[in-house]
């Protein structure tokens, strides 16, 4: 592993710093696999997909709940 000079990166512009960290992101997320769900997490969606199963007409659509959204938070 390189090192890097916390120095050096302080030299770079705001926006320099702001791509650096982006692409350090984006070479994590090709690099990596996500994390494994937790128990309670898989049961969650478990427990969600089975109650869209059993009525599927109580889904809320996307889009409905994004625009709720925008306009409670903005």
């Amino acid at each position: 592993m390189s090192t890097i000079d916390i120095a050096d990166i302080r030299q770079l512009s705001v926006d320099e710093r702001i791509r650096l960290i982006q692409d350090i992101w984006e070479s994590i997320a090709v690099d990596t696999e996500p994390p494994a769900l937790t128990k309670a997490q898989a049961d969650e969606l478990d427990r969600r997909i089975e109650s869209y199963r059993r009525d599927p007409s109580r889904a809320i659509p996307a889009e409905d709940v994004f625009r709720e959204l925008r306009e409670r938070f903005g």
